[in-house]
Formats: C-alpha cells, structure tokens, sequence
C-alpha cells in the first residue's frame, strides 16, 4: 500500500514538474516573440540616432557650414518583386560638403490597380550614415499610387562637414543613398476602422 501511494505521488510530482516545464516554455516563447516586435521599432530609433548600418540622419534644419570640397553622392532605386512599379533614382551629384540640395526620385505604377508601397533606405559606405542628414524625404510613408499615375519623390539632404574630421570618414569621396521600396497594405481611415469594430461586435 504505501508503494503505491508512493508511485502515485511520484507520478503526480512528474505531471506538476512537466506542467511547469511547459510554462516556463510558453512563456519564455511568448517574452521573446514580444521582444522581437518591440525590437523593430527600437533598431530602427537606435539606427536613426546612431547612423548605425548605414541609416541617416533626420534633421529640421540645414547646414550653417559649408566647406570648399565636394563630395561625390550617387544614387539608386530597387522595387521589391510583389510591386508592379518604374522605380528611377536621382541622378549623380557634387554638392560642396554643408551645402544643402534637393535630388528627385520617380515612380510609376504600372499595374491596372492602385497599389501601395514603402520606402526603406541606406546609406554605403556605412560610416557616411551618421554625416548624411536628409531635411525632407519619403521613407517609412505610405505611398498609393493609381494605374499608370507616375509622381516625383523629392530628397532634401546634405553631408555634415564634420565627415572631414572624423578618422573613419575623412577619405570617404563619394556616398550612396539607396532606396528600396516594398508593397505595403494602406492604412485605414480610423472612421472605417471603428465602423468594422461595431460590426463586428453586432
């Protein structure tokens, strides 16, 4: 008898320690699953901020410094396969390091239905992000563009001319911007969105 008391609670410190298990697991699997769409946003600030893998700078004001040297910066344009646009790049330009320029990039929808696209970007040689601030430019917005509707995406930017001073970055001579951009759903109006909670919950 007191065997099988014994077996029968060695089997049930079995089930609690497996359920334990079990939640331990599940728990660390919904923790890691949340840190990595919270990680999203995080990288993109900590890019922004950093320069970090080649991100820009966002800035509301232009240079007060312009130096007497150039800086070669050249520019290109990719369209991912689920998007049916004509995605061209600004041409190549020269502006004096501080001097503040504006450069145009085109696209065009080429598929019989409205479709929608967002921009991400990069900047090579990866040390160049932190000194190429952009005053005015289109990444990270939604972009819907109509059938055959082609429209001009402007880019306000200038190279910090602190980029001369620093070790790593005062050889560079020429910057790339690139720009890629991917199909994205359209955000809905909040009116629409609150309409199909009330349907839902009817």
């Amino acid at each position: 008898m007191a065997g099988g008391i014994q077996g029968g609670q060695t089997r049930q410190a079995k089930r609690v320690s497996n359920a334990s298990i079990f939640a331990g697991c599940a728990v660390f699997v919904i923790g890691m699953v949340g840190a990595a769409y919270a990680s999203v946003p995080l990288y993109r600030l900590f890019c922004q901020v950093t320069g970090y893998n080649g991100t820009t700078q966002r800035v509301e004001q232009y240079s007060s410094t312009v130096l007497n040297r150039t800086m070669q910066v050249t520019f290109d344009a990719n369209i991912s396969s689920g998007l049916n646009w004509d995605f061209k790049a600004a041409k190549t330009v020269q502006p004096k390091i501080g001097e503040t320029i504006q450069v145009e990039y085109t696209a065009t929808n080429r598929s019989p239905v409205a479709t929608t696209g967002t921009a991400v970007f990069n900047v090579t040689p990866m040390e160049a992000g932190a000194y190429f601030n952009k005053v005015q430019c289109f990444c990270f917005t939604e972009q819907t563009l109509q059938p055959g509707e082609s429209v001009s995406m402007p880019v306000v930017f200038y190279v910090d001319p602190e980029i001369v001073k620093a070790e790593e970055t005062k050889n560079i001579r020429t910057i790339t911007l690139s720009y890629s951009f991917y199909p994205s759903e359209p955000a809905k109006p909040v009116a629409a969105v609150k309409k199909n909670e009330v349907d839902s919950k009817l």
